[in-house]
């Protein structure tokens, strides 16, 4: 008996793969949308920003420490649930979620989001993408050794967690200084209790005792605003701008999940009819692409991270130092993208028709880029 040595797919089989990978696709999209790009970073953002206005004064060194990732953030969600999130706007009239958008968001936030899981080598391990290790680089042995995210935005969190470390340990010297901030420990219950209060009395949240705490909290929130926004906003347009290669929607079902005979014949007869009328109409497609270039397009006034110091920090010897030592290992991070991105042995961003990964390279020109890392959710 001779056996296949190659899969035995025939046409109908092929067709019926593409067409189902438009399917996933389309629900992929949604959910990257509506919970890897605006709930766990726009949404979940916006009680470090109100809390940080209520209880933390303009000197508190905190508030000084995370004013730069909290601009415009406020701002950009109220013109989302004005245009983009709204009942009847560009979600929920262009992607497979419908009127189930916002659903599908708050079920999520319910089920699944965890601050403790925000900080990038909690969120790898608890997606299976990575296992503690100290013994390898930033303490993380990833599952997949060529991942370029997790490559890139280790270098990016352990920079971000320097500098808060180096911040810290400055205006905070003892432990006990971190309990005795009424102001600080203000901020933090407001956070835990009223600004995420469904999530109130989960055990997962970090206390605020000492200098650990507290770099671990400020480090998250950093990184959710500047490097977790930046890897999975700024590419949208270059990869979902082409609608065959990330279609938002489906709008007729699988061939074959129950056909009357004239839909299988139709199928049968012309299979490519069937895969385009599955695709978002023309005006979902142009409504879609129009909102996927402002989001990636960088402004010509971006403030990027690690770039336009405080006048606070650029007084004081000790945070000045730690901050330029901050802005070197950015532009360390860019020359490391680069030659990563070169390197014939990094097979899933090195080679023939892939487009080099470089979310997370700090600095941009204006525009439409791929690239840049600004410090707050400001688009």
């Amino acid at each position: 008996m001779e056996t296949c040595v190659k899969p035995c797919w025939d046409a109908t089989d092929v067709w019926l793969w593409k067409l189902a990978k438009a399917h996933v696709l389309a629900h992929d999209s949604g959910y990257h949308q509506l919970v890897s790009h605006w709930l766990r970073t726009h949404c979940v953002t916006e009680p470090y920003i109100i809390a940080t206005n209520r209880q933390l004064s303009k000197m508190h060194p905190i508030q000084r420490l995370l004013c730069p990732h909290l601009r415009y953030t406020m701002e950009i969600n109220g013109l989302a649930r004005l245009a983009l999130i709204n009942s009847g706007g560009i979600i929920e009239s262009a992607f497979s979620t419908l009127k189930y958008s916002m659903e599908l968001s708050s079920d999520a936030y319910a089920k699944q989001w965890r601050f403790d899981h925000e900080a990038l080598p909690a969120d790898l391990i608890s997606r299976g993408m990575g296992v503690e290790d100290p013994s390898a680089p930033n303490g993380i042995k990833l599952a997949i050794e060529d991942y370029p995210f997790a490559n890139d935005a280790l270098i990016l969190w352990d920079a971000i967690k320097q500098w808060a470390t180096t911040y810290v340990n400055h205006y905070y010297p003892q432990a006990n200084l971190v309990e005795s901030d009424v102001e600080l420990q203000a901020w933090w219950t407001e956070i835990r209790t009223v600004g995420h209060g469904d999530k109130k009395d989960e055990p997962w949240w970090p206390q605020l005792k000492t200098q650990e705490d507290l770099i671990g909290i400020v480090s998250t929130i950093m990184w959710v605003a500047s490097g977790h926004h930046s890897a999975v906003n700024f590419g949208q347009y270059d990869y979902a701008g082409y609608f065959p290669n990330r279609p938002t929607i489906a709008r007729t079902k699988m061939p074959d999940e129950d056909p009357t005979a004239e839909e299988w014949q139709a199928f049968i007869d012309n299979p490519e009819n069937v895969l385009l009328n599955s695709f978002p109409t023309r005006a979902q497609a142009t409504k879609v692409m129009a909102i996927l270039d402002v989001l990636s397009t960088h402004s010509p006034d971006e403030e990027y991270i690690g770039t336009n110091i405080e006048a606070a920090w650029e007084a004081d010897p000790v945070i000045n130092a730690a901050f330029q030592e901050f802005n070197g290992r950015l532009k360390e991070l860019e020359g490391i993208v680069d030659s990563r991105n070169l390197d014939p042995n990094l097979s899933n961003r090195s080679g023939a028709g892939l487009v080099p990964y470089q979310l997370l390279k700090p600095f941009s020109d204006p525009g439409v880029t791929g690239k840049g890392v600004p410090y707050s959710i400001s688009i």
